[in-house]
């Protein structure tokens, strides 16, 4: 947990050369620091132009100043802004500044963390502002504003609620009731618990495909030589990502390109044909390309219309799905029915690709996801499905009571009520240095 005596710094632009670099400062000291290395502090999120001198009052920089009183600021406290010129080493001479002043250097997540310690944000919206910065794709950062948002916040709460007049219930029958007889209210929360374990049950199905905008998908395709896999690569990259010839065997490492499909973010993986070699160099590249096979999250097994008898010898990977696809269709009339036919040289049927794709990942065309989701929020909302439904009208008020309990705290900790010290050390210790 922090120490709220301290006042962090940190550069909160990334490293490297730019044109404007940033130093944040919160905490109680914040201003006195800050008006210490630029004057006295400007009004409330007022810019003002400043010089940056050491305690010697020998410049250093100059630019614009920033402050944000506490608590309507993001971390909840005295926040200073320091904007001045985007040199690693002037920004590294301002923070040496502070740190000689009384600051002290900032943990990864920290700002973020005492937002969310000070209330200005659940423990769901702090995730999101980690989503935020590390999107891949315009709709990754969507569902990562949304969340930031309150929008997963918006759809736990009620379930919630729902929980806590269930235990209300019942926990005023043990209380209060007959202890002799035969509980009344059992059999109405169990209906209860149990239409609502449904819904979470449902809940996690609709959110499950949201999380690939978040973690992305490997996409690795895999065939026999010669069948156009490094082409079918450089058409969905819209780029010259793999050495294409007549040759069989010409790709003989794995090849990597980031891409993204309908706003998912996709590393694709292109790999050596699957044949039996006797060149040493070959058989190292496909058993690299059986390792990529094995770790992706969805297969593309490429066929050729025109050779319909080439296929590769696929390994046995349960779990991982796998879609056929016949490359080749400008130069073969009809073809084996099943499967997509696609044409890496002209680019038809890339789109019915794509939806195929998306749709076996389980996000079917026209389902709109809402916010950004990690695994985290998936096993907690199952928990507390759990709970729910091993409530049953015949079980004793007392485990109901437990179970629903249980079932409240796993949501709790979903959105960071309460106290889980060590959950919270895991999720901001993710984050970059200054945010």
């Amino acid at each position: 947990m922090i120490d709220g005596a301290d006042t962090i710094v940190a550069v909160a632009t990334p490293p490297g050369v730019g044109g404007i670099g940033v130093l944040r400062l919160s905490g109680p000291r914040a201003f006195e620091l800050g008006a210490r290395i630029a004057g006295p502090m400007p009004p409330a999120r007022r810019a003002l132009h400043r010089s940056f001198r050491d305690p010697e009052g020998v410049p250093l920089d100059d630019g614009l100043v920033l402050a944000f009183p506490g608590p309507a600021s993001y971390t909840g406290e005295d926040v200073v802004e320091l904007q001045g010129h985007g040199s690693p080493v002037l920004l590294q001479r301002l923070q040496e500044v502070a740190v000689g002043l009384g600051a002290r250097l900032a943990r990864p997540g920290e700002f973020t963390e005492r937002a969310f310690l000070n209330g200005r944000m659940d423990l769901a919206q702090a995730e999101a502002v980690a989503d935020l910065i590390h999107a891949q794709t315009a709709a990754a950062a969507r569902l990562a504003h949304n969340s930031l948002d309150g929008a997963l916040a918006e759809t736990i709460d009620p379930v919630a609620r729902e929980i806590r007049d269930l235990r209300v219930l019942i926990e005023a029958e043990i209380d209060f009731g007959e202890t002799d007889l035969e509980s009344a209210v059992a059999p109405e929360v169990a209906r209860r618990a149990g239409e609502l374990a449904r819904s979470v049950d449902a809940l996690v199905a609709r959110m499950r495909p949201a999380r690939i905008f978040t973690t992305g998908m490997r996409l690795a395709l895999v065939g026999a030589p010669n069948v156009g896999k490094s082409s079918l690569m450089n058409r969905l990259a819209d780029a010259e990502v793999a050495i294409v010839t007549e040759v069989a065997g010409t790709t003989r490492d794995v090849l990597r390109a980031p891409i993204a499909i309908d706003g998912i973010p996709v590393e694709l993986i292109d790999t050596a044909g699957l044949r039996d070699s006797d060149d040493a160099v070959e058989r190292i590249g496909i058993e690299r390309a059986r390792s990529a096979a094995a770790a992706a999250d969805m297969i593309l097994e490429i066929r050729d219309l025109t050779r319909p008898e080439a296929r590769a010898d696929l390994p046995d990977l349960p779990g991982i799905p796998v879609l056929q696809v016949w490359n080749k269709a400008d130069l073969a009339s009809g073809g084996p029915p099943g499967g997509l036919h696609v044409s890496a040289a002209t680019g038809a049927g890339l789109d019915a690709l794509r939806a195929a794709i998306r749709a076996e990942m389980g996000l079917a065309g026209g389902q709109e996801q809402r916010f950004s989701v990690r695994a985290r929020h998936l096993d907690t909302l199952a928990q507390a499905a759990a709970c729910l439904h091993r409530i049953l009208p015949e079980s004793p008020s007392d485990l109901i009571a437990e179970d629903l309990r249980l079932g409240e705290r796993a949501l709790e900790q979903l959105l960071g009520r309460g106290d889980h010290e060590a959950l919270l050390g895991a999720i901001f210790a993710g984050f970059c240095i200054g945010k």
